[in-house]
C-alpha cells in the first residue's frame, strides 16, 4: 500500500463505527462537486455498518439523487438469491434511500460468469462515455468516487484472493472467477487497476474475524508475502480504515 494517503479510525462500539462511517460518507457526498457521485459496495457485514446512513441526521444530509451504485464484486447468482450482494444491499440499505432505480447497476443475472463480467465492464464504459463515471487521467481506468469495502480473514478484498492469478490482471476492468476459495465459487470482480484508481476507499472491519489480517496490514510486520489488501496502491486517493476495538485488538503500533 505504497503511495496512497492512509488513515486509521478505531471506534469503541459497533454503533460508534456505524456513526463514523455515516458521518464521513455524508460529508464526502455533500462536498462532491460533480453531478454524479459514484459509490461502489461490497458484501458481507458492510451493509449493516451503513445502517446509520439511512437514519437522521445523515439520511437528510445526502443528495441521494446524484448517487450511482456499483458492486466491487458479485456472486453469479440470481438477484433474489440469499448469496447475492445486490439482494443484501437492496434489503439492508438501498430500499431505505431514494436513489433512482436506474442509477443502481446490478450485474446481469441471466448471463454466465464470463459474459456477466464483460457486460458489466461494457456498461461502465458507456457510463464513462456519458460522463457519469470519471476516467483516471493517469491509467485510463474508471475512477470511482468512493469504494465501501470489507476484508476477509485471509486479507482478500473484492473477489481477489491470496495467490490467485487474478491478482495480476492488469488489463480488464471487470473479470470473473470460477474457483473462489470462498463459497459460492463463481463470481465477477473489479480488478486492482480499478480499485487503485479510486478517489476514496473506506475499509470497514468489525469483530475478531479479521484481527490477524488487520495486524499484518497495519501493525509492525516485515513479511514479504503480501495479503491482497496490501497490494492496493491508490494512484491519487485516500484509504481510510474504520475498525472497532475488537478488529484492532492486536495492533501494537498505529
Amino acid at each position: 500500500m505504497a503511495g496512497e494517503k492512509k488513515e486509521v479510525d478505531i471506534l469503541d462500539t459497533d454503533d460508534d463505527l456505524a456513526v463514523a462511517i455515516a458521518k464521513r460518507t455524508a460529508e464526502l457526498s455533500r462536498s462532491h462537486q460533480r453531478p454524479a457521485f459514484t459509490v461502489v459496495l461490497s458484501g458481507g457485514y458492510l451493509i449493516d455498518k451503513l445502517r446509520k446512513l439511512v437514519e437522521p441526521p445523515y439520511v437528510g444530509e445526502v443528495d441521494w439523487a446524484k448517487w450511482h451504485i456499483f458492486w466491487v464484486d458479485e456472486r453469479v447468482v440470481k438477484k433474489t438469491d440469499p448469496d447475492s450482494n445486490y439482494k443484501l444491499a437492496k434489503d439492508g440499505f438501498l430500499s431505505k434511500v431514494p436513489i433512482p432505480e436506474g442509477q443502481i447497476y446490478a450485474i446481469n443475472d441471466s448471463l454466465d460468469a464470463e459474459h456477466a463480467a464483460d457486460d458489466y465492464e461494457a456498461r461502465i464504459q458507456r457510463l464513462v462515455e456519458r460522463g457519469v463515471v470519471e476516467i483516471s487521467p493517469h491509467t485510463k481506468f474508471p475512477r470511482f468516487d468512493l469504494m465501501l469495502l470489507g476484508m476477509g480473514p485471509d486479507g482478500h478484498l473484492a473477489s481477489l484472493f491470496p495467490h490467485h492469478p487474478l491478482l495480476d490482471e492488469k488489463e480488464k476492468w471487470v473479470t470473473f472467477i470460477k474457483n473462489s476459495p470462498k463459497l459460492p465459487p463463481v463470481r465477477i470482480t473489479f480488478t486492482f487497476p480499478v480499485i487503485d484508481a479510486s478517489a476514496y476507499i473506506f475499509m470497514v472491519i468489525a469483530g475478531s474475524g479479521e484481527v490477524d489480517a488487520v495486524q499484518k496490514v497495519l501493525g509492525v510486520n516485515s513479511s514479504t508475502d503480501l495479503l491482497p489488501v496490501q497490494r492496493v496502491e491508490l494512484e491519487n486517493g485516500k484509504f481510510i480504515w474504520f475498525l472497532d476495538k475488537l478488529a484492532a485488538s492486536k495492533l501494537l503500533n498505529i
